[in-house]
């Protein structure tokens, strides 16, 4: 019920109805990759997702952020069903294991390659983790996501969001090319979602 309330609520205050680009919804593994500009980009683009879809797809949220506290914890675990994982793991961990686990069980992943939020229309530089995923869950498909107008509808520093028109654009699905280099691949990943600006 609270799960409801919040889309509806989010829905009603920013819009973010799906358009999907050269991709649509499936119930096969995949990792859906967005530009992060906004608290609001997980809720929104989750929520645009098929509700049969949003039980086995799960949200990446940073841990120092979002398990802080025990509303934001239980908000993002319970309701977001999301995973925590730590943007500054121990040296010896692997900070990737938490998303592995999901993707062992044959389950999606929703990630923001950036790792934080911007203030820019389009992405900055992607971090490798995509990069890794991709190479060690060969069958699970990468969609590119841009999510419009998040940065404006809840910036950094505000308390609330403003009621601005915002959507969720999903794009056709990339792949890593065998031998094709860490740096080219984040480069063609974050251009995928560029082009969907």
């Amino acid at each position: 019920m609270m799960r409801l309330a919040i889309f509806a609520l989010t829905r009603f205050l920013v819009g973010g109805h799906p358009r999907w680009q050269g991709s649509e919804p499936s119930g096969r593994q995949r990792i859906y990759f967005a530009n992060h500009g906004s608290h609001l980009d997980t809720v929104l683009l989750w929520s645009a997702l098929p509700g049969d879809l949003r039980d086995t797809t799960h949200p990446v949220a940073a841990a120092d952020y979002w398990g802080r506290h025990g509303l934001s914890r239980y908000f993002s675990m319970n309701i977001l069903n999301a995973v925590l994982i730590e943007r500054k793991a121990p040296r010896g961990t692997d900070p990737l294991e938490p998303l592995r686990d999901v993707l062992d069980k044959g389950e999606s992943l929703i990630i923001f390659p950036e790792g934080t939020r911007g203030n820019e229309i389009l992405p900055g530089p992607f971090k490798s983790g995509l990069y890794h995923l991709a190479q060690d869950y060969p069958d699970a498909e990468l969609i590119p996501v841009y999510l419009e107008n998040l940065s404006r509808a809840w910036p950094k520093g505000a308390w609330i969001p403003v009621p601005i028109s915002c959507s969720v654009r999903f794009g056709p699905p990339i792949a890593l090319v065998e031998g094709q280099a860490k740096a080219d691949f984040l480069e063609r990943a974050r251009n995928a979602v560029v082009e969907l600006a």
